[in-house]
């Protein structure tokens, strides 16, 4: 069965033809490396005319174009019709790297000792706001630790404050597990979005990546809490994360599928030198940029990042996720001085740009791709 083309037609598949789908890919790319560079060839394409290799995997019928490629075409096809060629920037603020959770693959999980701890004041995340603002920047996400600093009040008056002060922005919230009553609250304070990356879909895999008071009905629960509050919600995994396998991705992708996020947050997994997974193999590029195809060609409307993990992992990361589908960059806005506190994993970049600089850059690296940032708050066209 040719799994690829029933996904282009239907926008769906059932889990053996995700398995079969994604073994596919496997096979096609045994024994090449599996970062062997398989979109360079669409690198080397402008935005306008990546749409021909689609007419070449037919033509050819799959001989002289990966699976990849052919997916990537039609995922750029549908990212184009419905948001064009606009690349949406959120404004990352990491406000905070403590943490109450042990997660086995974080940098900041709370029992590393090593860790530097910060957590910013309203002041100075007003500051962020003010200066992503001055850039441009129409949206603004709040990335943490789940910090008990924070309380209730606490984060729904910093909400409030940044709703009042820039009414034509999205606040986007990234911070963790809470109760409804939590995300009622913050919701009610201006809170427009919700980023909680399920992590993985099947629960024996989340006990191998997660102390046993961690519960992944838990962190579905809080997922359906958010989407009936009204959030915009972002779910999201790690690409070869430790004991992953093609039956755990194919589960992640029936559970997109099926709850439909207005984001999808996705990069490899890369190991924290502190952490038990220190000598764990990093996630695959070539996988987490197919993976950005499937989902785009399954949820054509879906918000995906091209994520500072791809970046980190490959020079070209966002340019190739822009061409494997994704229409959203985070550029950090976070003071630099606390940048490198915020160590979720090793090697991260852009860690020791000024917001300006960081924004320029990006800038350059999306037009070389035929692809422009845009001052928006970037919503889900759903």
């Amino acid at each position: 069965m040719n799994f690829a083309d029933k996904l282009i037609r239907e926008h769906k598949l059932n889990r053996e033809e995700y398995i079969g789908l994604l073994q596919q890919f496997e096979q096609e790319n045994a024994g090449t490396g599996m970062e062997n560079n398989s979109q360079q060839s669409l690198f080397r394409q402008s935005a306008e005319n990546i749409g021909r290799v689609k007419t070449k995997y037919n033509a050819a019928n799959g001989e002289h174009c990966s699976l990849a490629n052919y997916l990537a075409a039609e995922a750029v096809r549908l990212r184009q019709e419905i948001y064009g060629t606009d690349v949406y920037v959120r404004g990352l603020i990491e406000f905070t790297n403590i943490c109450r959770n042990d997660c086995l693959y974080c940098g900041i999980r709370k029992s590393n000792p090593h860790t530097e701890r910060y957590r910013l004041t309203k002041e100075e995340i007003l500051a962020c706001c003010e200066n992503g603002y001055d850039l441009g920047y129409r949206t603004f996400v709040l990335q943490g630790g789940e910090d008990g600093y924070y309380t209730d009040e606490r984060l729904a008056d910093i909400v409030r404050t940044i709703h009042s002060a820039y009414p034509d922005c999205a606040i986007t919230l990234s911070v963790g597990e809470r109760s409804y009553e939590s995300y009622r609250l913050l919701r009610e304070a201006g809170a427009d979005r919700y980023l909680l990356r399920h992590e993985t879909a099947n629960p024996e895999h989340y006990r191998m990546l997660h102390p046993a008071e961690l519960s992944h009905a838990n962190r579905m629960q809080c997922l359906r809490n958010l989407r009936s509050l009204g959030y915009q919600v972002g779910a999201g995994f790690m690409v070869g994360s430790p004991y992953q396998t093609t039956e755990h991705l194919a589960d992640d992708l029936v559970f997109l599928q099926e709850f439909r996020p207005e984001m999808v947050g996705i990069g490899p997994f890369i190991p924290h030198h502190d952490t038990q997974f220190a000598d764990y193999p990093a996630g695959s590029v070539k996988l987490t940029l197919f993976l950005l195809s499937v989902i785009r060609i399954m949820l054509p409307h879906v918000l995906l990042p091209a994520t500072t993990a791809l970046g980190t992992m490959d020079p070209l990361g966002r340019e190739k996720g822009m061409l494997a589908g994704a229409n959203v960059v985070m550029p950090n806005l976070s003071p630099v001085k606390n940048r490198k506190q915020y160590e979720l994993y090793d090697n991260k970049i852009c860690t020791g740009e000024e917001a300006a600089e960081c924004r320029g850059c990006l800038a350059h690296r999306m037009n070389t791709v035929g692809y422009q940032l845009v001052s928006d708050r970037g919503d889900c066209k759903s």
